[in-house]
């Protein structure tokens, strides 16, 4: 049996997490692509590796969920659009929440680098120029569509275009997500991929 993920040391924080009704097999197949897409945003943008995720979940008392780079490389691999070479493909509703709770935990340590990134990306788009004339998105561009290429399996991919609006997204997603609030907004939007 597989431990269960330790409740934080603030337990509103995690209380914010409840579910009413438990996510069914597809909502919980959206949540882990959702949240292992958030991890790879996270990840193009500011260089944040396994370790960083590592210590985040032990700065919020969540080793039991993400331990060590195991733990966290099997959670990753449950995503169901990643390329697979036997990860685990189970996520439970409490190692979600974990994720949701590092995910936003790392959002905050970022913040300044992702509000910079955000806004540079709406004065490019008011402006109508390309993206990656623009260092800091031409950077996260280039290693979110390596990242992407890398781990996602080629029939669930996306190219060209769709691929630049899927990094966007997530860059503006990740800089709501850095609220104070953030892992209450993130859980509930994770909750809403059923409707």
């Amino acid at each position: 049996m597989r431990p269960i993920a330790k409740i934080p040391e603030s337990p509103a924080q995690w209380q914010e997490l409840a579910i009413v009704t438990p996510p069914n097999g597809e909502l919980l197949d959206s949540i882990k692509a959702h949240l292992d897409l958030l991890l790879l945003a996270l990840e193009s943008l500011t260089g944040v590796t396994s370790d960083g995720i590592i210590q985040a979940a032990k700065d919020l008392q969540l080793e039991t969920a993400i331990g060590n780079r195991i733990q966290l490389w099997r959670l990753r691999q449950s995503n169901p659009l990643r390329k697979s070479s036997g990860g685990r493909k189970k996520l439970d509703i409490e190692e979600a929440k974990a994720m949701v709770l590092i995910i936003c935990h790392l959002a905050k340590q970022y913040q300044d680098s992702i509000r910079r990134a955000c806004t540079i990306l709406e004065e490019m788009m008011e402006q109508q120029k390309k993206l990656h004339l623009a260092a800091i998105l031409g950077d996260y561009l280039d290693r979110f569509y390596n990242n992407y290429q890398e781990r996602i399996q080629e029939d669930k991919m996306f190219t060209g275009e769709k691929l630049e609006n899927l990094a966007c997204k997530l860059l503006i997603d990740i800089l709501f997500y850095s609220a104070s609030n953030g892992h209450r907004r993130l859980w509930l939007a994770l909750l809403d991929y059923s409707s």
